[in-house]
């Protein structure tokens, strides 16, 4: 019955690596997503390299 005590403890371990992670990408995904709303990329904002917005 240890290897079940063992085995049990490092799935709980993998587990809560895998649910960090996934917490973490969930929150950057969401990041990323809002802020594109909010601030269009480089090449869509109409200015070209060494051009000014005068």
């Amino acid at each position: 019955m240890i290897a079940a005590n063992i085995w049990h403890w490092w799935i709980g371990v993998a587990l809560t690596g895998v649910g960090i992670a996934a917490v973490i990408g969930v929150g950057a995904g969401y990041l990323r997503a809002v802020t594109a709303k909010r601030l269009p990329p480089e090449h869509q904002s109409g200015v070209t390299e060494g051009e000014t917005t005068n």
